[in-house]
């Protein structure tokens, strides 16, 4: 078992960072023009539209990888390339709708799973191949919260760039 510990103040905290993700995302796409979705001003980085797709493709494998760390032993949790799933027709495209309905839905039930979870589901384990240490729920917890607000930064510093072109 893992010796990971999250007091209730840090729980609440993090679930209400998941929470309102979904929310903050519109708010923050709101009325962006194709060009806007679509345009890569940062070296390296993603348009706002791979950025919204991207967070509901990384963000159905995290609610994938908590289900199964709980109805499973210590089960292997399958990494993918997001490079690779971010270049793909469904997420290279501006229709970010879909994608936003997406993450309303998946975080309401992701919020919901981790507000049931006793203390004894926080420590189950999962394997990760890229990483040497077990896989709990806490870690997917501070690990997608972080996540989130990661990709908020990105899109902001995107469409920041996009001003000083």
């Amino acid at each position: 078992m893992a010796s990971e510990s999250l007091s209730l103040t840090e729980r609440i905290d993090l679930t209400g960072q998941i929470a309102g993700l979904p929310e903050q995302l519109t708010e923050l796409v709101a009325g962006l023009t194709l060009e806007q979705l679509l345009a890569r001003p940062l070296a390296g980085e993603w348009s706002v539209a791979q950025n919204v797709h991207h967070l509901a493709d990384s963000h159905m494998n995290a609610y994938i990888r908590l289900k199964l760390i709980l109805t499973e032993e210590n089960p292997p949790l399958k990494p993918y390339d997001q490079d690779a799933w971010a270049e793909r027709a469904d997420a290279n495209h501006a229709d970010i709708g879909v994608s936003l309905q997406l993450l309303r839905g998946l975080h309401t039930r992701w919020v919901a799973v981790f507000d049931s979870l006793s203390e004894a589901d926080m420590a189950r384990t999962g394997r990760h191949p890229d990483h040497d240490v077990a896989i709990t729920p806490i870690t997917l917890l501070r690990s997608y919260a972080r996540h989130g607000a990661g990709h908020l930064d990105q899109i902001a510093r995107t469409l920041a760039a996009q001003v000083m072109e």
